[in-house]
């Protein structure tokens, strides 16, 4: 029951949130927030109203770390979603307020700005309308966010920053609009993968070369995790399970057809962010190919792509090795990124 209330609550949150929606001049600080994009990286889009600022990410970032999102202040979006994980957790199903587990493994948030969708459903268009979701579960955040206003006006740095950010007092438009800002920079595009394609000789070794190889030339992999962000940016089911407890996108369309099927991720990172699958349900690098090398469960909704292959030992490692090679250490360690509230 309470996989379909959140669809609801959270209509009814936009719904809401519309009513404090009325764009007004910015006046305070409006110093454009100058993003660095990596080579082959595209321009990002902002939405009409919220594009970049120092203000609105220097905000951003403060809301993103602070626990005052949750009803009883204990949980932030980065207990979730740590810097040195990708952004992403190292728990299965992360635990809400009370200690409740919330519905599907976190996600990364390695370059977010570029999901056409959000949630493993690819539903929602925004990410000012995605934040709405996890303040709201009850499972995650258990609050309200125009109460999570009333608490921000209280504070005198958030109401001069709000100010500073959009004119405006912190509310609901304030608070979806500056998450999204700052979750907008966290732009990954710098692993040794990319050194390589970029020039540096030294970026890959053989073994990660030949694992490039067999991702890219000879198996499917780059099917679904193709392009600079190594995603399709669809959705599709990878035959993890016969019968999946999860209804998957078909919890929000209804439609039988998305039964089951998922978000593709990004690999960006993606040795830093286990475990894997919506539900966390795999533990290593070595077993996802694994699964992958069987050809998955049938499921009526399995994609096509998905067909089983061999490998040898050595194959395996490299290709594991390959998937490695994409991980991001200056995004990690970026201090533009930092916890604002903890002095490093």
């Amino acid at each position: 029951m309470r996989m379909g209330i959140i669809y609801v609550g959270m209509i009814s949150a936009c719904v809401a949130l519309l009513a404090f929606s009325i764009p007004v001049k910015d006046k305070g600080n409006v110093e454009a927030y100058e993003l660095t994009l990596p080579a082959g990286f595209p321009q990002p889009l902002f939405p009409a109203g919220n594009e970049l600022t120092q203000a609105r990410v220097e905000l951003g970032r403060m809301l993103f770390y602070d626990p005052v999102l949750s009803l009883d202040s204990s949980l932030s979006c980065a207990s979730c979603h740590h810097q040195s994980l990708g952004f992403a957790d190292n728990k299965s199903i992360s635990p809400g307020v009370n200690g409740e587990l919330a519905a599907r493994n976190a996600p990364t948030l390695t370059n977010v700005a570029y999901n056409p969708t959000l949630l493993f459903d690819g539903f929602l268009t925004t990410l000012e309308m995605q934040i709405l979701v996890p303040i709201q579960e009850h499972a995650e955040f258990n609050f309200n966010i125009v109460e999570i206003g009333k608490r921000l006006k209280k504070n005198p740095d958030y109401v001069k920053r709000s100010w500073e950010a959009y004119e405006r007092l912190p509310d609901p438009y304030v608070i979806t609009r500056a998450i999204s800002s700052f979750e907008r920079i966290l732009i990954s595009g710098n692993s040794r993968y990319d050194q390589y394609v970029n020039g540096s000789k030294k970026g890959l070794n053989r073994a990660e070369k030949r694992g490039m190889k067999l991702f890219f030339e000879d198996l499917y992999c780059a099917k679904c995790h193709g392009g600079f962000n190594f995603t399709n940016f669809e959705t599709h089911n990878n035959g993890l399970y016969e019968v999946y407890a999860d209804s998957g996108r078909m919890r929000a369309t209804k439609l039988p057809e998305d039964r089951a099927v998922f978000k593709v991720p990004t690999l960006r990172n993606i040795e830093l962010t286990a475990p894997y699958m919506h539900d966390g349900s795999i533990a290593t690098l070595e077993a996802v190919v694994e699964h992958y090398m069987s050809g998955g469960k049938n499921h009526p909704s399995k994609s096509e792509f998905i067909q089983p292959f061999n490998l040898t030992q050595r194959q395996q490692r490299d290709l594991i090795a390959f998937l490695r090679s994409l991980t991001d250490v200056s995004f990690i360690s970026n201090p533009a990124f930092f916890d604002p509230f903890i002095k490093n």
